[in-house]
Formats: C-alpha cells, structure tokens, sequence
C-alpha cells in the first residue's frame, strides 16, 4: 500500500497572501508560487487550461522575451526565462512531456517546469508540475510511465530522493509519496556506502529501483548505488551498479542518469559529469545481479560544459528500438544575473539515438528526430560544383539565421573543408564548421575524422565569451561522402555529421548582415554534390 501525503491548494494569484499568512501550517520551504488542481477529462483540463492565469502570464513572458534576436525560434526556453536541467522526459497518453528545473520569478528555487508536444517540436507550457517543500528545491530526475500512473523520482534539495505520482490525462497534479524523502540523505556522521544524489528509477519484476548517483569520496569520483523498493516508499540499498567502468574520469560525477534499454539485447546509461559535461556508457543489464556490465564509453560534449556548451540530458526510449535525448545548452554570455533573470539557457532538438551494431568503437548513431521537417519552408537547392582549393566560395542565394542547411560533399582522402555560417559580408563575424577528414586519434586501423565548431570571430559583442572550437571524432569511411546537417537558430548552432556525431554550441552575432553562407577547401579542391537549404518556421507563432 502506498502511503501518500498530498497538501493541495487551489491558489489564485490574488490568494498568495493567504497562503503566506498559512505558512506555520506548510511543509518547510513549502513554495509561495499559485498553484492549480486540474481535474477531469482531457478536454475538460483543457477547458480549464483555457482559462488558466499562469498561462496567461507564460503567454505575455514569451510574447516579450521573443523581442531579442538572440531568442531561438524552434528550440524551447522558459516561459518565464530561466531554466536550468531538462527533467523526466517521458511519453504519456500518446503526448510527449518534458519536465525541466525552472525558476518562477516569486520564489526562485527549482520547481519542475512542464511541456507537452505532439511531435517533440512544438512544445506548449502548461503549470509547474511539482513544487519545492519539504525540500528546498526541485532538482533533477527521471519519470517511469506505467499503465495507469507516471512516476517521478528526483533529487529534493536538503531532504533526499523523492517520489512524486501522477495518472490524470496531462500530468498536472502530482502526490509526493510518503510526503518526505524516501531515501533520506544521510545524517551528519552516518557511514553510508552510497550518495543521496540525482535519482532515476525503472521496474523490473515486482521491484523498482532506484539509480542514487553523484560525486562520492575526497576526490569525486563516479558512484552510482542502486535501491529497491515494492511500493515507492521504503526502498533498501543494494550494491553499485556499474561493473566494468573503464570509462569514468577522475573527478567526475554521475549526475542525471538515464537507464533505458536500447536496442534488443543492450541498455544506455547516459548522465552528466559536473567536471567534463555529458556522456553515455553502453552495455548489457544483467537482471540475475542487478548489474550493468559496461562495453563502451562516449561523450556528448567535446570540451567544457561552459560557456555555450552541452548540458545535461533527459531521455526517454521511442517504442522502436532507439532512445530519444534532449540536453539543455548553457549561455554564452559573461556572467551577468540581470540577463540571467530574463532568460539564457535553452533545450537542445532532440535527438534519436539508436545502434550501429557491433564491434565498434563508437556505435552510435545520433540523429535529429524526423519531425524537425516538417518546420521547413522557403527551400534552395545548390547543385554539384567545384570548390577550388584554397579559395572561399559564397553561396549568394543561401543565407539565414533561422535555418536547416543538408551539404553533401564527395570524399578525398586528408581534405579539409569547412562551411561558414552566419557569416556577415566581409566575415567580420563568422562561425566556422571544419572537417578534417582522417586526423582523429587512431583506433585499430581506424583513424575518424575530428568535425570542429570555431566560434573565435562568431560574435564582435564585448561580453561573448568565446568558447574554445568544440571538436568531435566522426567515423567517415574512405568512400563515404561527408554529410553535414546543420540546424541555425539565432543563438544556437547544432552540427549532425553523417548520422553519427552531433556536436553543438551557441553564437552570438549582433550584426543584422551575418546570415551568409560560404564554402571553403583547404590544400587541393573538392567537389559539392548538393547542398540544400531551407528557412526554418517559428513554433511560437
């Protein structure tokens, strides 16, 4: 039997007052932010939502902060500006829900934002879905859906791992199991052999277990200790669940993990590590011994998480085999709190990950999810051409800051091409995509292609701090063309190479005239085989 505790109040902005004047009767840090309870069908909770003030407001934050050119088009941000991890991603009553850590302007702690979308792309705000109290703040975690309830595990800042459930039509009342921590973090002095850190949870059997994870020791290093429990609210410790890690850093942690099955006989851990930004392990789950046996080890991010980096994921499998992951993506400004209350950070497109087959050193295939097309509109199509060594070639009809660019350029063994975007008349400001074809690090007889990002001259803004060029093994065989699909919107730039590599970073130009596009080979000619454009829609409008 699930013990429950639910304190739920119907607040108005008018009645905050009240519930303040009511605080000796809350949890501690119980949040002062209005809340709504949302019952019914889904078409009556749309009713409702219809009407709802919070909205109202998300409405008018969106309607303003769309105003800056740097606001991205067709990548989520906060309604009210700051976000920080994406949270829970999950499928739910044929709908796609992304919880995220967001920061209401009345009470800045945590609290789980919400979005829901069709198709993964055109995200709609709905409420905050779960509130600080007893915990100080709502960090990260993940959410198991099962047939007639979603379960949310995350890590409540001060308290421990906590456990909140939802079963209506849109995930918008959620009961806090037990009402406190069910895994307490440990009391000063307590000799525990695991960290109370960000939590992820799945079901085997009759049990679930319960994923703690963070830094552990002096010198962090990577712990991930598993739980179990039968009804959500008492949960024992186990033992760690990683077996064969080769693949940890000194100094990294565990944060954000995501455990979900991917491909018929494999399971992806994928998580955050606070010192070297996003990774995933690949391995098998052996269910004998609550084990994960680790095969391989890659990363996301391909340099420091900040500035304008890759953060952390959230991720979720699909139902055809592959897993579906969306990261945060950092500023890329010098720190300044007064832009941050207004907005920054925002999601990554999200991205399908499914399996290549092994052996391989990098098994992984990364991909935009399909549905990103059906955004496109204005197309330009460049045909085969020559690009004559050493000599920079301007696409004159290609040009935007809000687009989809697909190049196809043949192979050559040792070439070096490069294609410039954002690019302003005489490259004042300019963002630089460069491949070198076979100059990675040898494996076996393999040498893959490193693909860069080089934002040195992307912006002229004083208080842009330039990251170093973010810089990713690919593996191009001999014949295969280069493929680079490169998605553009305003602030952020996201570079697909060949279906296997993804690598990411945001931009700042603030000149109105840096849209172009230009293609350049280094040290002998290449020839394009197409190249194909397109203006990209707004999912705001």
């Amino acid at each position: 039997m699930i013990r429950t505790a639910l304190i739920s109040f119907v607040v108005s902005v008018s009645s905050v007052s009240v519930l303040l004047a009511q605080s000796e009767k809350l949890p501690p840090n119980y949040s002062p932010v209005e809340r709504f309870t949302i019952n019914g069908s889904l078409e009556e909770q749309e009713a409702q939502l219809a009407e709802n003030p919070m909205l109202k407001v998300f409405g008018e934050w969106r309607k303003n902060l769309l105003k800056d050119p740097h606001v991205p088009r067709y990548h989520f941000f906060s309604p009210e500006g700051k976000l920080n991890d994406p949270n829970g991603l999950c499928f739910w009553n044929g709908k796609w829900h992304m919880f995220y850590q967001a920061y209401p302007p009345k009470h800045p702690k945590q609290h789980w934002g919400h979005a829901v979308s069709e198709d993964l792309i055109h995200w709609r705000d709905l409420p905050y879905a779960i509130y600080p109290g007893p915990e100080r703040a709502c960090f990260s975690g993940s959410v198991f859906v099962e047939q007639d309830r979603a379960i949310a595990m995350y890590h409540g800042t001060e308290v421990g791992s906590m456990v909140a459930v939802s079963s209506d039509p849109l995930l918008l009342n959620w009961e806090k199991v037990t009402g406190n921590a069910v895994i307490p973090l440990p009391k000063r002095g307590e000799n525990v052999p695991y960290n109370v850190f960000d939590p992820c949870i799945w079901k085997q059997g009759d049990w679930y277990y319960g994923l703690t994870c963070g830094p552990k020791g002096g010198w962090q290093v990577r712990s991930m200790y598993l739980h179990r429990s039968k009804d959500l609210a008492e949960w024992e410790p186990l033992h760690e669940f990683l077996e064969g890690d080769r693949f940890g850093l000194s100094g990294d942690d565990g944060a954000c993990p995501y455990f979900w099955p991917i491909s018929k006989d494999k399971h992806i851990l994928l998580h955050f590590s606070h010192m070297s930004g996003s990774k995933y392990m690949l391995g098998t789950y052996d269910t004998e011994r609550q084990r994960f046996v680790i095969t391989e080890g890659k990363d996301f991010n391909f340099g420091a998480w900040g500035p304008s980096g890759l953060h952390a994921p959230s991720a979720c499998p699909d139902g055809k085999g592959g897993v579906i992951v969306i990261f945060n993506m950092n500023e890329g400004y010098e720190w300044n709190h007064a832009r941050w209350q207004k907005w920054d950070r925002i999601m990554s497109l999200p991205r399908r990950l499914t399996l290549r087959g092994f052996p391989s050193h990098n098994p992984l295939n990364i991909e935009p999810v399909k549905e990103i097309e059906a955004l496109r509109e204005k197309h330009v199509r460049v045909e085969t051409m020559e690009l004559p060594a050493n000599q920079e070639v301007i696409l004159e009809k290609v040009g935007g800051n809000q687009m989809e660019i697909i190049a196809e350029i043949e192979p050559q063994k040792y070439q070096t091409l490069e294609l410039s975007v954002l690019r302003s008349p005489n490259a004042e400001e300019v963002t630089r995509i460069i491949c070198y074809r076979d100059r990675g690090n040898r494996v076996g007889w393999k040498q893959p292609a490193i693909v860069s990002i080089d934002t040195s001259r992307s912006s002229t803004a004083p208080n842009v701090r330039c990251r170093p060029a973010e810089s990713a093994p690919v593996d191009i065989e001999d014949r295969d063309p280069l493929k680079l699909r490169v998605f553009i919107d305003r602030s952020v730039v996201e570079v697909f190479v060949n279906g296997r590599q993804c690598i990411s970073t945001r931009v700042y130009p603030t000149r109105k005239d840096s849209t172009g596009v230009s293609l350049r080979a280094a040290g002998r000619n290449a020839r394009l085989k197409s190249l194909d454009a397109w203006q990209m829609k707004s999912i705001w409008e």
